[in-house]
């Protein structure tokens, strides 16, 4: 009798907690699970959120229905009768002084599957540091979490003054949150195909049928053509990986606990469907049809071979994308920015056209063999077609470059005394082009001036040969791309053996569209961002502008998702340079616009931070194909 009765009391709370829009306190979890819902940002995919406020005048705490009021202004209207603009209110309530604050605005934040419980203010709230401990003091009186609460440092300002020991409440970095990760979409969508597990190493070998969904046990160095992709290992949001997925638009996640998962390996060899959303997935055995994936049609490319000379990149060549690629021409695009834009690019850019490559595979040992691949008529013969891709590779190495290149090569570079080595990088007629972004399918070598071993001509070779990788020419077969005028230039520039960090910029918020900024992954040193090392954690953030454009000196408001593991876990950029790098990429994106003739494109951008002097240079530009 006494259990129905506390059924029947629990049933109560839990409907009245559904029934109001707020309540003053949280007595429990079950009254958490009434008002929870996403929140605004995807940059976190196991969180579930509460949204406070504190009426400062009025002395009374809010927490409300995060599902049906999405907005701390929208409360405010319509349950307290505020009546200004919002852009008065977010001037007012948002700023470093209780002058004028009107209210405290909050989340109170739960990492879903632990006992985790983060307070989180906005990253553009500049709140006071005793207006912080009052908030926070006052959600622990007010619900059941008590003193577990943590306050997370997710901007720049607050993690500054955590280092200075300014806070007296316990406050947490993002490891706090990220160490906790064990699911993660990456491309999200859904799929029906027959659920397979390979081992990454042996993609090597093996190639997966198109009918597949597949599990893997890391992250593949090739992406193979599936209907689906389940990986155990997480993805810096802006990795090889993540890129080309959403070019494939197939749906992928990395979930830490596939393997030992019993629900999930008890379905291999059955047909499932797979369907990936930001915060959860769901996989099931499935009746439903495994639909055809239609190739598009054979997307043609222009080579030029008519250009013999080394091209300068000092000056934009015309129609360079035909002869030189995309790649060297789009550096071109950014020579040319940085003269009125305060960064720096990559001395001595030069790029070798098409001209000698298409020269280099004409020799007798090398020909044959790329005709042979491209006249098989049997496609889906894996194992012979990346045999002979090897073949291919090993021929174009072997076979002695034009000397004549290299003659110019050693003049044109040979005239500076800065710098002795040079990075020969891809610069396809297949890559970096709308609809296609090629990321990570071929290969940059570095050469040395008047070295024997690290030769400039060893370098373009290998450069050449990667036009052959298993992974650019399934990924060019796929996207049904004109395999017989492939073509490759490279693009030249001196090398950064000296350089502090590295990282990638997508002109865009990736995590919340509605709100305009940009996205930054960055890694101590010369450590990949895009191919990170097992157990590396890059360091990631969106940049929004709240200033007036015009502003004398913006100050840009930085929301840290993650920080660098390798920096011990501190921010790697100044404020200085954050407030710099926005303003640069902005400005390029309005430029590299213009020159692409897309106005709305989003970009995406590879940075180095260079010596003592941390110059900043811009080393790739490209569109983002999301």
């Amino acid at each position: 009798m006494k259990k129905c009765i506390y059924t029947i009391i629990c049933f109560a709370i839990i409907t009245t907690f559904y029934a109001q829009n707020y309540v003053s306190k949280l007595p429990n979890y079950e009254a958490y699970k009434a008002f929870r819902g996403k929140p605004l940002s995807d940059k976190f995919s196991n969180i579930e959120s509460v949204k406070i406020i504190y009426d400062l005048k009025s002395k009374k705490i809010y927490y409300f229905n995060s599902t049906l009021i999405k907005l701390h202004y929208d409360f405010v209207v319509d349950y307290l009768g505020y009546s200004k603009e919002l852009e008065i209110f977010n001037r007012d309530n948002y700023s470093n002084t209780d002058k004028n604050r009107n209210y405290l605005l909050g989340n109170l934040n739960h990492i879903k599957g632990t006992e985790k419980w983060i307070f989180e203010l906005a990253a553009s709230d500049h709140m006071p540091i005793p207006l912080i401990e009052q908030f926070y003091n006052l959600i622990t009186e007010t619900s059941f979490i008590g003193k577990n609460l943590k306050f997370y440092l997710n901007n720049r300002e607050n993690i500054d003054l955590y280092e200075l020991s300014k806070f007296k409440i316990p406050c947490v970095k993002s490891d706090y949150i990220f160490n906790e990760l064990k699911y993660q979409e990456v491309v999200s969508g859904k799929n029906v195909g027959i659920l397979k597990m390979y081992r990454t190493k042996d993609l090597e070998k093996i190639k997966p049928n198109k009918d597949e969904i597949i599990i893997l046990d890391g992250t593949p160095e090739i992406l193979p053509n599936v209907r689906g992709i389940i990986v155990n290992e997480l993805q810096t949001p802006l990795s090889h990986l993540v890129i080309l997925g959403k070019n494939r638009k197939i749906p992928i996640m990395a979930y830490t606990e596939v393997l030992k998962d019993n629900k999930i390996t008890s379905l291999i060899g059955k047909k499932v469907e797979l369907k990936i959303a930001i915060d959860t997935f769901y996989i099931s055995e499935t009746t439903k049809k495994i639909a055809e994936k239609s190739i598009s049609k054979k997307k043609k490319l222009v080579v030029d071979n008519s250009i013999t000379e080394l091209v300068d990149l000092s000056t934009i060549p015309k129609n360079g994308v035909n002869y030189i690629g995309a790649k060297a021409q789009n550096l071109a695009y950014l020579i040319a920015i940085a003269k009125e834009t305060p960064f720096k690019t990559p001395e001595n850019a030069n790029a070798i056209p098409f001209y000698y490559y298409t020269k280099h595979i004409q020799n007798k040992s090398i020909s044959p063999l790329i005709k042979e691949l491209l006249d098989n008529p049997d496609k889906d013969s894996a194992q012979w077609i990346n045999n002979q891709l090897k073949k291919i590779r090993t021929a174009i190495k072997k076979e002695p470059i034009d000397n004549v290149l290299i003659t110019k090569l050693n003049e044109k570079l040979g005239k500076q005394t800065d710098f002795k080595n040079f990075r020969f990088r891809s610069s396809t007629n297949a890559e970096d082009i709308v609809g296609f972004n090629g990321a990570g399918l071929y290969e940059s070598k570095t050469g040395i001036l008047g070295d024997t071993i690290k030769t400039f001509e060893k370098a373009i070779k290998q450069v050449w040969a990667s036009v052959w990788n298993e992974s650019s020419y399934w990924e060019r077969e796929l996207f049904g791309i004109d395999q017989q005028n492939i073509a490759m230039g490279v693009l030249v520039h001196r090398s950064f053996p000296d350089e502090l960090a590295n990282g990638v910029i997508i002109t865009k918020n990736i995590f919340r569209e509605s709100l305009p900024g940009i996205t930054v992954n960055i890694q101590k040193g010369e450590n990949s961002v895009v191919k990170p090392e097992k157990g590396e954690v890059c360091e990631q953030f969106v940049v929004y502008n709240f200033t007036f454009e015009d502003a004398k000196d913006p100050d840009f408001d930085v929301d840290f998702t993650s920080n660098s593991n390798l920096n011990d876990n501190k921010p790697l950029l100044t404020k200085k340079e954050i407030n710099n790098l926005y303003l640069v990429s902005k400005k390029i994106e309005s430029k590299m616009s213009r020159y692409w003739k897309n106005s709305s494109s989003a970009i995406d951008m590879e940075f180095k931070i260079v010596n003592q002097s941390r110059d900043l240079y811009i080393k790739q530009v490209r569109p983002f194909n999301d």
